[in-house]
């Protein structure tokens, strides 16, 4: 019996809900993000594979965006139908024959299965066929379409989906890894960003495949007894291959809003802060588990972040301490600067029993090295 892992990406997800809402937007470069003004400050949160042929990506400006499309569709975030869209389709891979699910976020979810027989070349066309028909079902339930990567560890799946988008499978295992990936920069691994690769380079692993023979000894001095030989276990495309379907429990609640006008005046800024901390505590009461630390982040114009903690005597759900905690953060950074983004976030007392281990999650990479 041989154990695969899939990962099911949905293509363009929110521009492809927006399209089935609005079947004339098909084949347009579509942007959605913020209240669909690229007037505001906001940014794109996905655009259409039409948007993004001419540079336009998550996470980019929306006035960035307009200047690169300036008769691109620009549309409101509308999270109430992406999680509507997204329920159906993780329904829809829990109840495949066999799956174990679990979900990283709207668009995205590894798939465990297991195949029966002990030749290779057949187990693995078993699993390129449970793909497939994932695919088919996906299409069939929500009209979306969605990649799919297979591979034998989490790793090699999540980078497998990049490579059979859009609406393709594609295979990443131990066999084919270095011949795929072997000679591509370090940044094409999940979990490596362009910070983490340029300390790479500087000790001469500038490919997966230099970083897969690297030296631990050279790893662990530049990253620690933890990260460093996890770095060099992702060159090589290693990671766990069983899918945990856990539900997932959040540790902490948060708000933030980015202002279309800098606040400069104190009154205001406290108005925002307490605002905001009402919303983390209706988010928190649903949980029905009360606020430890206190979480302020502020973005100081032009472009200045920088985040302060601080934990709480009591557990509370009164949103006016937890605005009060958060302004005094504010006040201790003594900066002046206009203020153009808050966020308040609440960490929550831990749910009883405790919180499951770290997994892999989410789409920023490995939520810790493995063990």
């Amino acid at each position: 019996m041989a154990r695969w892992v899939l990962h099911v990406d949905l293509d363009q997800f929110i521009a492809a809900v927006e399209i089935l809402r609005r079947p004339e937007l098909a084949g347009l470069p579509v942007v959605v993000g913020g209240r669909g003004d690229p007037t505001e400050r906001a940014v794109v949160s996905t655009a259409s594979y039409e948007a993004r042929a001419f540079g336009v990506r998550s996470g980019m400006p929306l006035r960035t965006a307009v200047r690169k499309i300036p008769d691109a569709v620009f549309l409101p975030v509308d999270g109430p139908a992406y999680d509507a869209a997204s329920a159906v389709v993780m329904e829809t891979l829990r109840a495949h024959e066999g799956a174990v699910v679990q979900v990283l976020g709207w668009d995205e979810a590894f798939v465990g299965i297991e195949t029966v027989g002990d030749d290779p070349a057949q187990a693995l066309a078993h699993a390129v066929a449970h793909a497939d028909a994932i695919r088919a079902e996906v299409l069939e339930a929500s009209l979306l379409h969605c990649s799919v990567g297979v591979g034998d560890t989490t790793v090699r799946a999540k980078i497998a989906t990049d490579f059979g988008k859009p609406q393709g499978t594609f295979v990443l295992t131990a066999d084919n890894w270095f011949e795929v990936m072997g000679e591509r920069p370090t940044t094409a691994l999940w979990g490596v960003g362009n910070r983490i690769a340029t300390r790479l380079t500087s000790h001469g692993y500038a490919t997966v495949q230099q970083l897969a023979d690297a030296d631990d000894e050279v790893l662990t001095a530049e990253f620690g007894p933890r990260m460093g030989p996890h770095y060099r276990r992702l060159g090589r495309g290693l990671g766990p291959n069983v899918i945990d379907d856990t539900p997932w429990v959040a540790r902490a609640h948060g708000r933030e809003t980015t202002y279309q006008t800098n606040l400069t005046e104190p009154a205001e800024i406290e108005a925002a802060i307490l605002s905001l901390s009402e919303q983390v505590v209706g988010d928190i009461r649903r949980e029905e588990r009360a606020c430890v630390r206190v979480h302020l982040k502020v973005r100081f114009a032009p472009f200045f972040t920088t985040t302060r903690i601080r934990k709480l005597p009591e557990p509370t759900f009164d949103p006016g301490l937890i605005a009060a905690t958060a302004v005094d953060l504010l006040r201790g950074l003594d900066d002046q600067r206009p203020i153009r983004l808050l966020g308040v976030r609440a960490e929550m007392v831990p749910p009883v029993g405790g919180y499951e281990q770290p997994r892999t999650t989410g789409r920023g990479g490995p939520a810790a090295a493995p063990p």
